[in-house]
């Protein structure tokens, strides 16, 4: 047991601690992780306290057995050391801990400070992503990667005050796993993305396309590529397939007249608010998938698995369709096609702002934060 440092428990200041914030994010993780930043920052005002941790790739032995340990995402000695640091002279009384993978430095904090308050938000369960992934590799590899998260996810369920998840489902896959659920659920938000004007110029005007969005991690590969397989062939309308890592696919997945790679873009406003509707065949996974709040953003509908659904159950009914197989995404599509789909549905829009905006993530953690907030 690591000594304890007698400290005031009553001071009010946070520090958020998260991983090197990007000024204009793309991937869902990264949008969140500002949007958490952002919020809090909204919150405090002067008195959050931002550290971030730099990422380095494991080398040598040294490393990988620290990993086992706990020292990953930028954790190391002299990281923790630093916090530490960081926590008493800027005189911090509650932690917000922005990925269950940090579970190492949770602990660590909690011995050391056991009155400092710490809250750990999951993004996903991390165990529950990675075995995913171990399922698609298999190799040796994805096995240490799964096993290194799943040791630090299980100290930072052991050692927060407060447990922070996207869904009920990811709640009860956390007891399951560790033996505890979470105290609170705060679903997937979104900062809000400005119109724009043009529409893509890979389309003629007019056209009406289904629209996938999605980085190139797996299981976004699986289900396009399942989609394009299964599906694409059999509907009226072209689909595509927007995001990071989808341009090394572009040989396997294009289908003449049917399916066309796009690839990264710079802005994906124009793609949603040119998409007839979007499709989300997500088979596996964890958390919420990014897409669908997108999609109510712009006020479009959405033909998706329940996989994708998953959080947004409340929603579904009225956010699109719920499919499971290639039959019922061949149906809802050609039932999308029928209907006279707004271009831009206002009732969407209104869940959007209702449970998934900024304002609803700054509310929800004000709640569960429970300070008086400074501003």
């Amino acid at each position: 047991m690591l000594k304890q440092i007698a400290y005031d428990t009553s001071l009010t200041s946070i520090m958020l601690v998260t991983n090197k914030l990007e000024n204009l994010p793309t991937g869902g993780r990264a949008m969140l992780c500002k949007l958490n930043h952002d919020a809090l920052e909204d919150l405090y005002g002067e008195s959050l306290v931002l550290f971030e941790p730099t990422r380095s790739r494991l080398q040598g032995l040294t490393s990988i057995v620290n990993a086992f340990r706990g020292r990953i995402d930028g954790l190391d000695n002299a990281v923790i050391a630093e916090a530490l640091q960081t926590i008493l002279a800027k005189k911090v009384g509650k932690v917000f801990v922005d990925g269950s993978n940090l579970g190492e430095f949770v602990k660590i904090v909690k011995q050391r400070l056991p009155g400092v308050e710490i809250c750990t938000f999951f993004h996903n369960v991390e165990a529950r992503f990675f075995w995913g992934s171990l399922r698609q590799t298999k190799t040796l590899h994805a096995f240490a990667v799964l096993i290194v998260n799943y040791l630090a996810e299980r100290k930072s369920v052991r050692y927060s005050d407060k447990l922070i998840c996207l869904s009920e489902r990811d709640s009860r896959l956390i007891h399951r796993l560790y033996g505890h659920s979470a105290t609170h659920v705060s679903p997937m938000a979104l900062k809000d993305k400005p119109p724009e004007g043009n529409a893509p110029s890979h389309v003629a005007q007019g056209e009406k396309f289904a629209l996938f969005v999605g980085g190139g991690f797996y299981a976004n590969r699986v289900g396009i590529t399942w989609f394009v397989k299964h599906v694409a062939p059999r509907i009226r309308i072209k689909t595509l397939i927007v995001g990071w890592g989808f341009e090394e696919l572009k040989d396997e997945l294009e289908l003449d007249g049917k399916v066309e790679v796009i690839g990264a873009v710079d802005s994906l406003a124009q793609w949603y608010q040119g998409a007839h509707f979007v499709i989300a065949p997500i088979f596996d996974g964890s958390g919420m998938k990014t897409k669908v709040a997108e999609a109510l953003m712009f006020g479009k509908k959405i033909v998706g698995t329940s996989e994708a659904f998953s959080g947004y159950e409340g929603v579904a009914d009225l956010a699109g369709w719920e499919c499971a197989t290639a039959d019922d995404f061949v149906a809802a599509i050609e039932c999308a096609q029928n209907q006279s789909l707004k271009s831009f549905d206002p009732e969407l829009r209104a869940l959007y702002e209702e449970k998934y905006s900024f304002t609803a993530a700054r509310e929800r953690l004000a709640l569960i934060l429970g300070d008086k907030l400074l501003r």
